[in-house]
């Protein structure tokens, strides 16, 4: 069955409360464990079912934010998921006061009582309407960035296909283009100040509502980070500044002399080559047969999974307008059914992304077979190690995308990766002071940003481009307003993947041995214990990143950069 074949049904309210109230009695007055097990999973089942409706919705709505049907359903998600969580928060309180509960233990993995936990932490029925204004502040802003069109050199382009033309090798094009691309956000700055300011005070008021001085730690329960804290992000922050943003400074100094240039500006950092980026040789259609076959090569288990991707339809690739902006991958439980969502723009971005949600959906597709749902997937952290890891696992195949620019490649992928570890923490790092402060104007929001740049990314050079000058960068950050605090979880996750790369530099026949064992695990560990399982170290441990980056500058130490 093709994606477009899949059923989708319109779930109402109604109903889908009568069925939850259903199941809670059925686990209230269970006669024994079995027939509360039975309940539970009968809870399980109806989970999956609303996740893979919303996620169904979600993807047709993103690959045409025009089609009026899935609008309008995507505007009844936003009003009814909150209502479902109040059910399911219900549902886990029976299971918790159950005489069964000690029994349920044996049979469910540990994640699941500790999500569990914070959930009902993070969540209350006082603040539904709230939860329910936060979702359509969400969805506003994604359709406002989708409905972007910008008239450059007498064409139209939405934002994803305007990059393009920013990572052209002539210089003057990318200059002209950057500043179309940023003067759409400047013309917009007000309308995204205040959809933002609005996030904030609604995310505030429903943190005070359950007790909490600030959203900060409500964010943290809402992205379940189930064993790690604030103070561990911090310590983290710190060794980034320390042993990172050192070593990134040299390599966009090195760009800098590479490129010719006195001064590396903007419209200058995606270009690493005066000969050019590497770009993929081929269009979408031959790059799909050709990851085809390299993931046959790669491994059985991961040529199974891509050969269902394709025959199943299930990749959106290309840009167009009333696409939404982004990648993403998600899952359709009822189908057992990743998908993987990408806007192609012609730069080495397309290997990067379709590598990158590839790792995403061979891990659900891994462990797709985990009971109950809420376990197929680990925690965002934990998930983002396999996608980044998988971008270096498909290293050896390169060459069948860029050809003669396979070097150019790899040298712009790594130091892409180094480069990002202080962008990664400067966007955690900006929501932190954001939250802690939700009485700043958005002109103080936009001096926060700007003076944390400054601080990790301390080589940027707005010249020409007024409303990145003013700290204007982070408003087109989607996950800043889609999914507050998911964003460090990229860097700790790069980290990690970085560590894989270190060993496939030593030829080490375990990695990837490794890598799909934590795939096959899902969620059924939280952060820590995965990247334990993998036999790799934890980000927050004294040197990790330190002797990480130690190897990666051996690498670059040794590059002959004159033959780019």
């Amino acid at each position: 069955m093709k994606f477009k074949e899949y059923p989708y049904e319109h779930l109402d309210e109604n109903e889908l409360h009568e069925q939850f109230l259903k199941i809670e009695d059925k686990l209230k007055n269970a006669k024994d464990y079995e027939e509360f097990h039975e309940a539970f999973k009968e809870l399980d089942k109806l989970n999956r079912h609303v996740q893979t409706m919303s996620s169904l919705c979600n993807v047709r709505h993103t690959i045409d934010t025009k089609d009026a049907y899935y609008t309008k359903e995507n505007d009844h998600y936003d009003h009814i998921l909150p209502l479902v969580q109040n059910d399911l928060v219900n549902a886990t309180k029976t299971i918790w006061a159950s005489p069964y509960f000690n029994d349920l233990k044996k049979d469910v993995p540990e994640t699941y009582f500790l999500l569990k936990e914070m959930e009902m932490k993070a969540f209350d029925e006082k603040i539904i309407e709230d939860m329910q204004e936060e979702n359509k502040l969400a969805s506003a802003y994604q359709a406002l960035v989708a409905s972007a069109d910008v008239e450059f050199d007498g064409e139209h382009y939405s934002l994803a296909g305007l990059e393009v033309k920013m990572n052209d090798a002539d210089r003057k094009v990318r200059e002209e283009a950057t500043k179309a691309y940023w003067g759409w956000f400047e013309d917009h700055e007000k309308e995204i100040g205040e959809l933002y300011d609005k996030m904030v005070k609604v995310r505030t008021r429903m943190a005070k509502k359950m007790g909490y001085d600030t959203f900060t730690p409500l964010g943290y329960l809402r992205m379940t980070r189930l064993d790690y804290d604030e103070n561990d992000v911090a310590n983290y922050r710190r060794q980034v500044l320390e042993d990172v943003v050192p070593f990134a400074n040299t390599l966009y100094e090195r760009q800098k002399n590479r490129l010719g240039y006195d001064t590396l500006h903007v419209w200058d950092e995606k270009i690493e080559f005066l000969s050019g980026n590497p770009k993929p040789k081929y269009d979408r259609e031959e790059m799909v047969k050709r990851a085809l076959k390299m993931y046959k090569e790669l491994d059985p288990a991961t040529g199974e999974f891509f050969q269902f991707m394709v025959d199943h339809d299930v990749l959106d690739l290309d840009s167009y307008p009333g696409k939404a902006a982004g990648g993403y991958c998600t899952f359709f439980p009822d189908y057992e059914s990743p998908f993987i969502f990408a806007n192609f723009n012609h730069t080495s971005h397309d290997a990067e992304v379709l590598t990158h949600e590839a790792g995403h959906a061979f891990q659900v597709y891994s462990s797709k077979g985990i009971e109950p749902a809420d376990c197929i997937w680990p925690t965002m952290e934990s998930c983002e190690i396999h996608s980044m890891s998988m971008e270096f696992f498909t290293y050896p195949w390169m060459k069948m995308f860029f050809e003669e620019d396979v070097d150019k490649y790899y040298f712009n992928h790594l130091s892409g990766d180094v480069k990002f570890l202080p962008y990664g923490v400067l966007v955690d790092h900006f929501q932190h002071e954001v939250y802690a402060h939700p009485e700043m104007t958005p002109d103080e929001r936009m001096a926060a940003w700007r003076r944390l740049e400054k601080q990790y990314l301390p080589h940027k050079n707005y010249e020409g481009v007024p409303v990145l000058e003013k700290g204007g960068w982070w408003m087109r950050q989607l996950h800043i307003f889609m999914n507050p605090f998911y964003y460090i979880d990229y860097t700790l996750a790069q980290v990690c993947a970085m560590q894989f790369w270190a060993r496939m530099q030593e030829n080490d026949p375990t990695a990837f041995e490794d890598y799909k064992k934590i795939c096959r695990m899902g969620g059924t560990l939280p952060f820590k214990g995965i990247v334990r399982e993998a036999g790799l170290k934890v980000p927050f441990e004294a040197g990790s990143l330190k002797n990480v980056m130690e190897k990666t500058q051996d690498w670059f130490a040794k590059v002959d950069e004159t033959k780019y």
